[in-house]
């Protein structure tokens, strides 16, 4: 599976420690994509290799159902493991030229970029699309620095993959990227903390069409 711009609108980011008592993140991942997301990224920071794989494998086949592709976030191992659509991996973390080579030219490779550099250092590197942030700070990452709108606007006039923004995006401020150039927004609380994640995401979904348009 190949990224498109289209699989940018809504990228859903796993948390789960915005998961309810009692909720798996199974169940949360299929409200979601039951709402409309069109792409899913496993990103647990705390996992064990063994938490992680077991995620893994419990959600790509919700994925699958919903024929969105499901993204590995930094561990190149465990998306080769369960064959993964693909890997986001950031700027600290292995290159893009090692994890194509472990992965093969078919699998999605994403990286973040945080500048404009960095971005047209990406599309040299072979990256097939760009996370971009944080937009307006993150309650999910505490150590990711600040882009702004004007600098997403920047990156997605220079770089000509399709773009996504992260962080700290939610119902009140998603209106103010409707000019930046982005091609979607990546969102973790805003559609894993609320009680009815498929109202929630369909609601994010809509207004994710109005900014893009």
């Amino acid at each position: 599976m190949k990224i498109s711009k289209q699989h940018m609108l809504l990228y859903a980011v796993t948390d789960r420690r915005w998961l309810k008592e009692g909720e798996s993140l199974a169940d949360a991942v299929e409200a979601v994509l039951k709402g409309g997301a069109t792409c899913l990224q496993l990103r647990e920071k705390d996992a064990t290799y063994e938490e992680f794989l077991s995620l893994a494998l419990s959600l790509k086949p919700i994925c699958k159902k919903y024929n969105v592709p499901f993204i590995i976030n930094d561990n190149v191992q465990v998306a080769k493991a369960v064959d993964a659509d693909g890997v986001h991996i950031g700027q600290d973390d292995m290159t893009i030229e090692t994890a194509r080579a472990i992965l093969g030219s078919d699998k999605i490779i994403g990286t973040s970029a945080h500048n404009v550099a960095e971005a047209i250092k990406a599309v040299a590197d072979g990256a097939d699309y760009i996370g971009c942030g944080a937009v307006f700070g993150s309650a999910t990452k505490t150590d990711a620095s600040f882009l702004g709108v004007e600098g997403l606007a920047e990156i997605c006039t220079a770089c000509p993959l399709p773009v996504v923004a992260i962080g700290g995006i939610n119902k009140n401020n998603i209106m103010q990227l409707k000019h930046s150039g982005t091609d979607g927004v990546a969102l973790v609380s805003a559609l894993f903390s609320p009680q009815d994640k498929t109202k929630a995401t369909a609601r994010m979904l809509a207004m994710a069409k109005e900014i893009t348009e």
